[in-house]
């Protein structure tokens, strides 16, 4: 039985400084949010990642092998929405639901998800399904994914008069009585 190579690192595209990648990886959304995994290369090559924390990985970045080669990330096509129309407002609905959405000049691009289209197409958005790389926005603490609150180190509040159950306060202390 061989040992896999270990990739315990990962290098940003543009830090990439001219290197070149010894080969590929092809990888969903989804698959490009890890830390630990077997993955295989498009040339049937498998290698370990073994990252010190879980990072979201963007199209041309690249693992590095211990051995110092470069494994360069490709976004895979996947299912997707493409809407038209009106944007900002779309975005807007998008965004309210916490649903990943790529952003562009003229379009925008979320996962296939019937409530979501359903909704689109009552504000009237024009979709139509197709096949691509799937990027979605980072989210406004540029952490590359939109799933948490977190954005820093320090304990705070944003104003809006909520404690944690449990805290001798009432959940909602402006509530009627």
């Amino acid at each position: 039985m061989s040992l896999l190579t270990t990739a315990r690192s990962v290098i940003r595209q543009p830090d990439l400084a001219g290197r070149i990648a010894h080969d590929l990886v092809t990888l969903t959304y989804d698959d490009r949010f890890l830390r630990r995994k077997r993955l295989e290369t498009v040339h049937g090559q498998g290698f370990l990642v073994n990252l010190a924390e879980t990072v979201s990985l963007n199209h041309g970045d690249c693992f590095q092998l211990d051995d110092g080669r470069l494994i360069e990330v490709i976004a895979a096509e996947e299912p997707v929405v493409v809407v038209t129309g009106a944007l900002a407002r779309l975005a807007w609905h998008i965004g309210n639901r916490h649903t990943p959405c790529q952003v562009e000049a003229d379009r925008l691009l979320i996962r296939q998800d019937h409530v979501i289209e359903a909704m689109l197409q009552g504000l009237g958005a024009t979709l139509s399904r197709a096949l691509e790389p799937f990027a979605p926005e980072g989210g406004a603490y540029g952490h590359g994914r939109t799933m948490g609150h977190a954005h820093g180190p320090e304990d705070h509040s944003h104003g809006l008069g909520f404690q944690a159950a449990g805290q001798g306060a009432p959940l909602f202390p402006f509530a009627v009585k």
